[in-house]
């Protein structure tokens, strides 16, 4: 199973109506959201890994010591509890005392995304309709369980440091493959672009396109 899948299996349907309700949003803009945010920071990740084999290691400890996947067995474990009682559970992803290292969203999103995450965004919100406030919160929901479920297959599949970065390329190369329009490499040449103003407009356009007819379009749904 890949890491898309496994994400879109604890985050559609029922939860993805929970996850708009906790951010004041409606269903569908919340799913669309979702599918433009998961591959751009599973993209972040594979960037920040390949980018010397100390950054590999460095997140491959943070996997290691931090990131278990326990915090997708608390959210599989307590939906029918609602959002709000996993956000307790976890230390709160979106807020309400001090986070853990794995639960702490906006740390996480400084390292992976850096100076780049307010132009992302910004492209999120363009490409799904949410309001750039609540893409924020979004994002930093997010971050915590993309490393959870990084972490869980790290351990399911016994990986060391080039291991993760050799999952995270094959799951960059996936997405891009099937989404229309985009190059190989494009979500790490976008990642990579100057904060210039222009990212905002390509983060929006692939994630146009990822609603269509890329695999994570088809997993929340989408035609």
């Amino acid at each position: 199973m890949s890491l898309l899948q496994m994400l879109t299996q604890q985050l559609g349907g029922q939860t993805a109506q929970q996850i708009g309700s906790q951010i004041g949003s409606d269903p569908s803009t919340t799913q669309k959201a979702l599918t433009t945010a998961l591959p751009l920071l599973l993209g972040g990740l594979a960037r920040n890994a390949n980018k010397s084999p100390e950054g590999a290691q460095s997140l491959a400890n943070a996997l290691e010591h931090d990131h278990d996947g326990s915090v997708l067995d608390s959210l599989s474990g307590l939906l029918g509890g609602g959002l709000g009682g996993l956000l307790g559970s976890a230390g709160g992803l979106l807020g309400g005392g001090s986070p853990s290292r794995a639960t702490d969203g906006d740390g996480i999103l400084r390292h992976v995304l850096g100076e780049r995450r307010g132009a992302i965004e910004q492209g999120v919100a363009k490409a799904s309709g949410l309001d750039a406030g609540k893409t924020g919160q979004l994002l930093s929901m997010l971050a915590p369980l993309v490393m959870g479920a990084l972490g869980k297959a790290k351990r399911q599949q016994n990986l060391d440091a080039d291991g993760v970065a050799a999952l995270l390329n094959r799951e960059r190369a996936q997405v891009e493959s099937e989404t229309p329009g985009m190059a190989q490499g494009g979500l790490l040449g976008l990642l990579d672009m100057d904060d210039d103003g222009s990212i905002a407009d390509d983060v929006a356009k692939i994630g146009a396109a990822l609603g269509g007819g890329s695999i994570l379009g088809k997993l929340f749904g989408g035609k």
